[in-house]
């Protein structure tokens, strides 16, 4: 195999990894001969490693800890950094100057900023309004809200008096907001009049009002004009008249314990009423500079941008961006529009040096012939993140090929569970074409056989079997932990069960070949989709597709439903094409019994496609929870079809 990317020398040397790795050797008298060391002595040595970063990080608390971790063979159940007193917003705010913190863009050309004083002044002024209002800590605030610096500017203010923030993007519907907001009861309510989508404006305050008449806890709205459509929600108060700017007092950072609850966010909730899932505040602050600096080589001077919306992990994932000093971007609107190259243009309009996006995304801009090496000035940009689904071959090869040849494609995973990433990038490794760089510092994941063996160049199980600490505190509701234990450690005891299916290859990196609960087992032989469906985009004809097994004749068949590109229809050569490129580059069992030509795939607002909720349809079972769809109207495509019965 060759490498896609190398990183030179001096690449290497200048990186937060190696300046991290030289601190160790330095202040611990350890020696590194590669990554793979580092990662053994930080898994094995986690109380040494986990100090050493919260120094590397320069972790703001008023009270030092008394203890790195107690209870570490508990898990769940480990103590992370006893005694210390913290508070997330305040090392977000560190930076007081006239640098720019936020670039924020819509959809529509819009194009504003806000520089690091500017930010402070407005959270300043923010917190004030919130305690007026009798936000204390503990207490839930949410926000219905778009990707602009309003959203930012509310979660800062809560979290500077220890409430909890918990955000949804305004494209969900009632029955998805209810499901999220009304379990955790939130006091005030920040939400939008509309936001910009694919040209159109979308007014969101008929499900203001509905959201308000439903959730009584709500004693306080603040309405964030961003689409400035004519309002009449009464109770509504204007965010501008919100702010408290005469004689603000000055910002005041609760200090609490490093497991003070920050952010609920939310499960999926295609399968059920999605969970609330609590993180931490030291622990989400610990783990994304750990991903954010070793993992990205995110510098104070650097521009910062993930394509997100608030209702992603990645918005929460971004924000923290602020806590090194860099500027972050934010974008609310179609990434496509008003055409593909959209987003790449604001790469470089705003010299972005990190672009985060999703696997989907850049498989969509190949099918779109975007080529910016041809089109664009990309100077600035050193790394590509993705996420949201497994990268396939052949986007590693079109980054390298049309974008950029000398820049860090970091494929990442991990999940809204642990707000952060079990593997990911590394800014002093090689990239191998569909592999994931590493295993993340301090993480101590492995692959399981169905015999629970720890294995290489073997597809199985992901767990992560040492507790870290960004996983959740609790879920909300969940008094006994039962909803907790069941979601993570059901299968094995103190063991961290993942729900990905993946491998860990000859070079040390990782393979995620799909969700466990959507792997495929026809005669008995487990099959991960993402192993399907990077055979399936490689043809041109096919736009986008969705795999599941239906069970058939006491067995399981493969079934691929197909979105084709405008004009062309699913013939017999066609479907022999797709199961030919199945066969040749997989195995007899990967290909499809059935091929189905449809017109939409169902996805998850944040852009996952469901493919559980498309197998229980097939097999005529209810799906309950629609909300949590972009688009719940593409399930009824799959529902009675004559193909599917015989």
């Amino acid at each position: 195999m060759q490498a896609l990317w190398q990183p030179s020398a001096e690449q290497i040397d200048n990186s937060h990894m190696r300046r991290f790795q030289q601190q160790l050797e330095s202040n611990l008298n350890l020696s590194f001969g590669d990554y793979e060391q580092l990662h053994r002595w930080s898994i094995d040595s986690p109380e040494q490693f986990w100090e050493q970063l919260w120094h590397y990080t320069d972790i703001r608390s008023s009270q030092p800890y008394t203890s790195v971790l107690k209870h570490g063979d508990r898990f769940p159940g480990a103590q992370w950094f006893e005694g210390a007193k913290l508070n997330f917003a305040e090392n977000l705010l560190r930076n007081r100057s006239d640098k720019t913190a936020i670039v924020a863009r819509l959809e529509n050309g819009a194009r504003r900023t806000l520089s690091y004083r500017e930010l402070y002044t407005q959270v300043a002024q923010l917190a004030a309004a919130l305690r007026s209002a009798g936000v204390a800590a503990g207490d839930r605030v949410a926000g219905f809200m778009p990707n602009v610096p309003e959203t930012i500017v509310a979660m800062l203010a809560t979290s500077s008096i220890g409430a909890i923030w918990s955000s949804c993007s305004p494209d969900f519907g009632i029955n998805g907001v209810m499901d999220r907001f009304g379990q955790i009861e939130p006091k005030v309510l920040f939400a939008c009049d509309g936001y910009y989508y694919n040209g159109k404006t979308i007014d969101s305050t008929q499900r203001i009002g509905q959201i308000c008449a439903k959730i009584d806890s709500i004693e306080q709205l603040v309405l964030v004009k961003v689409t400035e459509a004519v309002t009449d929600i009464p109770q509504a108060m204007d965010y501008g008249d919100f702010l408290v700017k005469e004689n603000t007092p000055k910002l005041q950072f609760e200090q609490l314990p490093f497991d003070h609850p920050l952010y609920i966010m939310y499960s999926s909730g295609t399968t059920g009423a999605p969970k609330c899932i609590v993180h931490g505040a030291g622990g989400t602050l610990l783990q994304q500079l750990k991903e954010q600096q070793l993992h990205s080589n995110l510098q104070p001077d650097d521009v910062l941008f993930y394509f997100t919306t608030c209702g992603w992990m990645m918005w929460n994932w971004l924000v923290a961006g602020l806590a090194t000093e860099a500027s972050i971007v934010l974008f609310d609107g179609s990434p496509f529009y008003p055409e593909p190259r959209s987003l790449i243009d604001m790469a470089e309009q705003e010299k972005i040096n990190i672009f985060g996006t999703s696997a989907k995304y850049i498989a969509a801009l190949e099918k779109a012939h975007v080529v910016p090496r041809e089109s664009h000035q990309l100077a600035s940009l050193k790394a590509i993140l993705s996420t949201g689904s497994p990268l396939s071959h052949e986007s590693f090869q079109y980054v390298y090929r049309d974008i950029k040849a000398d820049l860090c494609l970091s494929s990442i995973s991990g999940g809204t569970d642990i707000l952060s990433c079990f593997v990911l990038g590394n800014p002093t490794l090689p990239v191998w074409e569909g592999q994931i760089q590493c295993r993340g510092l301090g993480m101590a994941v492995e692959i399981w056989d169905e015999q629970s063996r720890s294995v290489t160049e073997q597809k199985g199980e992901l767990v992560c079997v040492k507790p870290f600490p960004s996983a959740p505190i609790y879920f909300w509701n969940d008094p006994e932990n039962k909803k907790y234990l069941s979601a993570y450690f059901q299968t094995y005891a103190n063991i961290w069960a993942h729900g990905d299916y993946g491998e860990i290859t000859a070079q040390n990196g990782v393979i995620i070949h799909g969700r466990s609960d959507a792997v495929l087992n026809p005669g008995g032989v487990r099959i991960g989709t993402a192993e399907i469906y990077r055979q399936v985009e490689k043809l041109d004809e096919v736009v986008d597709s969705i795999c599941i097994g239906q069970d058939w004749d006491d067995d399981v068949r493969v079934v691929l439903f197909v979105v084709l590109r405008q004009g062309l229809s699913l013939d017999d050569k066609l479907t022999g094409k797709i199961r030919s490129n199945i066969r040749s580059e997989t195995t007899p069992r990967h290909v499809p019994a059935k091929v189905i030509a449809v017109t939409d795939i169902p996805r998850t607002i944040s852009g996952k496609i469901v493919e559980l909720a498309v197998r229980k349809v097939v097999h005529g079972q209810a799906v309950n929870n629609t909300d949590a769809l972009a688009n719940p109207e593409a399930l009824e495509l799959f529902k009675d079809l004559p193909e599917l019965e015989n």
